[in-house]
Order: structure tokens, then sequence, then C-alpha cells
């Protein structure tokens, strides 16, 4: 008895209006927050002669295109599951992070090669005017305020992608204290601190791009959750009662939650209903307590990882014709007759109705006698008592 339980909650989890309103919200103040925020550095930053504050204004840039990007995701990833996506949407947002990611990249290679060609001519080097301090200063506070608020939604929310914006708000935090720290060296007549600063802005920010856009890239080819989340799922499934091994148990991630696949061994002569309540009972217990977005339940009787294969053996009916040759019963087919496909060979019970109770003797001793070198056939087991319908 072989079955499968595909299921999820309510045809995969429908739009999470207070996630969906959440992320709306704070991408949003993030947005105004980057755009003022890139405005002053990059004027200021030009005009004071801050190489610096312009690559920390870029930074900032950056941020305001993926905040319209996580805008963009939040929306189309909270969409219902359809017919062309039948697991959701929810791996826009990881599509998206990896966008997020390769410009961050991009970006900061970019600003790292303009610091190091402006370090060869020390001709170009200037003082900077006290203005872009207060900026850099301005933009630290305001930068680290706005990780502290978008990350507390995005675990509010569980959000991957609200949680990678908040983690780029915070290396432009970081990248602003490197930058004030590299315009106040310039000020106090280190001028070359300027363009150092602008330099390892750069490398923060490919670093940080780097390490989303790898992140997601591990997402998109169905890397599996940690070695502690399979484990904990594997013991939700184990203490399932009626569940006797698992094997065969895979997992994937899908934006913030996980799609399980497992194989469970339940007792082979069970009726087909118990085994499916069993598959049941197992995917609700592991969606009830673990951040699941859907489970896949196959049912065996036996480890197939161990056991002979029954794919090679007749189908019920051919079996049927071939046991009655066998034993010289045509009847055999209007008597109730349970088949048990087990490791490469076929058990059988064979129920006869009350009235055959000697009948039933004869036909066991003629059954033990046929399984002895039957190909298809190794137990066979006669039961009387059977009331027909």
């Amino acid at each position: 008895m072989k079955n499968h339980i595909h299921a999820s909650r309510d045809v995969f989890e429908p739009v999470n209006t207070e996630r969906f309103a959440a992320a709306q919200k704070c991408t949003w103040v993030s947005v105004w927050v980057n755009l003022l925020l890139t405005l002053l550095q990059l004027v200021v930053g030009y005009f004071g002669r801050s190489q610096a504050l312009v690559a920390d204004g870029l930074h900032s840039l950056s941020d305001l295109l993926s905040d319209f990007l996580v805008l963009f995701a939040n929306r189309q990833s909270n969409r219902h599951a359809d017919a062309e996506h039948p697991y959701g949407h929810a791996r826009i947002e990881t599509a998206a992070t990896l966008l997020l990611g390769s410009a961050l990249t991009a970006l900061g290679v970019a600003l790292l090669i303009a610091a190091g060609m402006r370090l060869q001519d020390p001709q170009s080097l200037q003082t900077v005017h006290p203005a872009t301090f207060w900026i850099a200063l301005l933009t630290l506070i305001a930068k680290e305020g706005l990780f502290r608020y978008l990350m507390a939604v995005a675990k509010r929310v569980r959000s991957q992608l609200l949680a990678a914006n908040a983690w780029h708000s915070r290396s432009d935090a970081a990248s602003s204290l490197v930058v004030l720290a590299g315009i106040g060296g310039n000020l106090l007549g280190f001028t070359f601190l300027d363009s150092i600063a602008a330099a390892v802005v750069g490398v923060m920010i490919a670093h940080m791009g780097g390490k989303l856009a790898v992140q997601a890239m591990a997402e998109l080819i169905d890397t599996g959750l940690d070695a502690e989340a399979v484990g904990e799922i594997r013991q939700t499934l184990l203490d399932t009662r009626g569940v006797r091994g698992l094997h065969e148990l895979r997992t994937r991630k899908m934006a913030d939650h996980a799609l399980v696949d497992a194989h469970i061994m339940v007792d082979p002569k069970i009726s087909v209903s118990e085994g499916h309540y069993i598959a049941e009972s197992a995917r609700q217990a592991v969606l009830n307590k673990h951040h699941v977005m859907d489970v896949l339940v196959h049912i065996d009787p036996e480890d197939d990882m161990q056991t002979r294969s029954n794919a090679h053996l007749p189908d019920r009916d051919s079996l049927l014709a071939h046991l009655a040759e066998r034993l010289g019963n045509s009847n055999l087919a209007n008597d109730r007759v349970v088949l048990h496909y087990l490791d490469g060979k076929v058990d059988a019970e064979v129920y006869l109705p009350d009235d055959q109770r000697e009948g039933a003797v004869i036909l066991q001793e003629r059954c033990d006698e046929l399984v002895r070198d039957d190909k298809f056939f190794r137990d066979i087991r006669v039961y009387h008592g059977y009331a027909q319908d």
C-alpha cells in the first residue's frame, strides 16, 4: 500500500494581510528617509568635495532603489497560488533579493575602483567642507534608527526581504561611521582619509551584496533547511502515533517558509484509510509545530531503500488469475482477497464465507503447498467467517 498526502494551509497560505500591510508601511518609511539622505549626501558631498560622502550617498540611493524593489516583490509574492504557480509566488522575494545583492556587489566594486584611482593621484586630494561632517553624522543616526525599526518589523512578520533591507540599512550605518571618521581625519589635515573611507565603503557594500546574493541563490537551487531544523521535523514525524519509521526526508526553502517531503513507514497490513489517517496526522503535526508551507507525505509499508522492489510483480487481476489457476479454483475471484506487496513478493489473505469452514482448511493446505515454489506469492492465509455483501 502506497499513497501520497499532499496538502497545505488552505491551498497554500493565503495573502497575509498583516504581513503585507506592515511591509508596505515600513518600506515607505524607508523610502522617504533614504530619499532625504540621498539628496543631502550627494549635494553636500559634491559641493563639499567629499568623495566618501558621495559614495555613501550612492549607497543611500541603492537603498532607495531596493525599497521600491521591496514594494514590488512584497505585492507580487503575496498573491495566491494559481494554475501556473501551484506553490505560490513566495520566491519572487528570493529573486528580488538576488537582484538587490547583485546590484550592491557591482556598486561596491565601482566605488572601490573610483577611490583607488583617486588615491593614485595625490594632486586630486582636497580638504572637505565642514558641513560634510555634520551630514555624515546625521546619516549615521538616521540609518541606525532605520535598521532597528525595519528589523523589528521583519522579525514580527517573518519576512526575508524586509530583513535583507534592514541589514542593508545597517551596512549604510556602518559605512556612515567610516565616512564620518574619514571626513573627520580629512578636516584634521589627513586629506587622503576621505578617499580611504570611500574605498572602505565600497568594500562593505560589495561584501553585503555578495552575501545577500549567495543566500538568495542557495534558496533558488533548493538548498535544504539546516540540520537542526531538519532534525526537529524528523522527530515530529517519528512521534506521530502509527509511524514506524522514516526515510527520504527532504526539505527546501521557499522564501520564509519551507517545503517538506517525507517517506513514512506504517504497518503494512493496515487498511488504506488507516494509513491515510496516519499520514494526515503526521502532516498536520509538522504544519502545526514548524514554519512550513507544504508537506508531502509518502506512505511506505516497508523501507523501500533496503527491500527488494515490487515493480516487477503483476497487478491484482493477473495475480488472482495466476492464483486461481494454480489452485484450480475458478471461484476465487468471488471471494475477498487482500494482497500485500512486500519485499519483492506477495502476501495474500483469502476470506471465505462462514459456511465454508471445511473448505477453508483444505484451501489453506493447498496454499501452503503452493507458496513453497511460487514465483509471486510468499505467504497465503485463508480465513473463514467473512460475511459477503
